[in-house]
């Protein structure tokens, strides 16, 4: 049951960015004195996809997406007894290794902080209009979630 709402905002940053993003940055803005857990996810890009190999992705974003994200994170803020919460994703071509995508939530207890970074995670990606290119080693591409 999520705990009562004070002033404090808990969404304390939100971002689509075309520069690398800082484990460092996502983890202060989630910081909070009362969190008792803080659940981080990174998303990389992988060097395969399907049993292809993948040289790069090239993430794009519609002009609204971080509405669409805050949107996103108030809903998870509302459904989980978030204290803090972050997201940020990148446009732009990635590399193999980079980071794509940090989420990052902070709550009373392990099991609540571990079940809201889940749902921001999954809500983000079904929910932020945010499309993937994929280019492959065999040099095809394919775009995911465009549709």
């Amino acid at each position: 049951m999520p705990h009562p709402r004070t002033l404090t905002d808990p969404i304390r940053l939100l971002a689509l960015r075309d520069t690398p993003l800082s484990l460092d940055e996502v983890y202060a803005a989630v910081g909070d004195d009362a969190a008792g857990a803080t659940a981080l996810f990174v998303g990389t890009v992988r060097d395969h996809d399907g049993g292809r190999a993948v040289d790069a992705l090239e993430y794009s974003a519609h002009p609204h997406a971080e509405r669409f994200l805050r949107e996103v994170a108030e809903k998870v803020a509302a459904d989980h007894p978030v204290l803090a919460l972050a997201a940020v994703h990148r446009t732009g071509l990635l590399r193999i290794g980079e980071v794509a995508v940090i989420a990052a939530v902070s709550c009373p207890h392990r099991a609540e902080s571990f079940a809201a970074c889940a749902d921001l995670v999954e809500r983000v990606k079904r929910d932020v209009p945010v499309w993937k290119h994929q280019l492959f080693a065999d040099g095809t591409e394919e775009w995911v979630g465009a549709c």
